[in-house]
């Protein structure tokens, strides 16, 4: 028995000093900024707000050619987005989420060019863009190197506390040399076993000149609840009009099976942003079963920072 335990420590100790450990390059990166949230009809409190964001990375190229990243964002002390990504070169890229992690359908809800949030995204109430099933430690895996200028995406949401059953989602995006950008996505949501949700979403976007860029985002949920089916439609233009100076107008609606609903909300967006000094400055309107409410949301970034070693 003890000879045994010799060559098992033995074995063990050989196959230890076989393994090297090579530092990865470490980087941080970050913002600092400070905000003031306003809303019409509405007592949302205090609207100055300090946005601080810490992101760590690390990289290193193993000896088969494919290249490890783990990052990490720390936003006012908790931990916000995590992840591990693989990049296979030619093989694709596979990344495990491990926090505040989306799907392809939930990356591609709303893809109309905007300078800050989209029309629904920065009023309170406003109904979100319909995306897909999410939750942590979840695994999406990307392909670009089929044909030039498309791209090839799948996302796998595993069960667990929030997911009654797992859910499988993919997409495809193809960009043309003149500045066109046509994508598809679609899935199942189990989140909940008894009513599965099938997705779809397509979109576009156009650049047009050097200034313009338009889009559009339509998407449906088809559940098998009765009168739960929804539809969503997106569209934005955004105007670079100077290098610094970029402003955008966007608008989006759903329709809903469920009679006892509004047919449609509207919310539109107009905003702009300066490059030179780091301010963003957006207001939303929106308008949903007859109420209209305002927001105005100013950014300003006092402190970016880039790879502090």
């Amino acid at each position: 028995m003890n000879n045994l335990k010799k060559v098992g420590l033995t074995a063990l100790a050989g196959a230890l000093a076989t393994v090297s450990v090579n530092a990865a390059d470490l980087s941080v990166t970050g913002t600092a900024s400070i905000n003031l949230y306003q809303e019409e009809g509405m007592d949302s409190g205090n609207g100055w707000t300090m946005g601080d964001s810490i992101v760590f990375s690390a990289s290193e190229e193993l000896d088969n050619g494919m290249t490890v990243t783990f990052s990490q964002t720390i936003d006012a002390g908790v931990t916000d987005v995590g992840g591990l990504t693989v990049d296979m070169g030619d093989n694709g890229v596979f990344t495990f989420c491990g926090f505040d992690c989306s799907s392809v359908l939930g990356s591609k809800d709303d893809t109309t060019p905007t300078v800050g949030e989209e029309a629904w995204g920065d009023v309170t109430g406003a109904t979100a863009a319909l995306g897909g099933a999410a939750s942590n430690d979840m695994m999406t895996y990307s392909h670009s190197s089929l044909i030039d200028g498309l791209t090839l995406s799948a996302a796998y949401v595993p069960s667990g506390a929030d997911e009654e059953e797992s859910s499988i989602d993919y997409g495809a995006e193809y960009t043309t040399e003149g500045g066109l950008t046509v994508g598809v996505a679609m899935g199942e949501n189990n989140a909940t076993a008894a009513a599965t949700i099938d997705a779809s979403i397509l979109y576009a976007n156009m650049v047009v000149g050097d200034a313009f860029t338009i889009g559009a985002t339509i998407s449906e949920h088809d559940s098998e609840t009765a009168n739960a089916d929804v539809d969503f439609q997106a569209y934005g233009i955004s105007f670079a009009a100077t290098e610094e100076l970029s402003l955008s107008v966007n608008l989006s609606s759903h329709d809903y099976e469920d009679p006892a609903l509004q047919d449609q909300d509207v919310d539109i967006a107009l905003g702009h942003i300066n490059q030179s000094s780091q301010q963003l400055f957006q207001c939303s309107l929106w308008i949903e079963f007859l109420q209209l409410r305002s927001s105005v949301n100013l950014n300003q970034k006092i402190l970016p920072f880039q790879n502090l070693k």
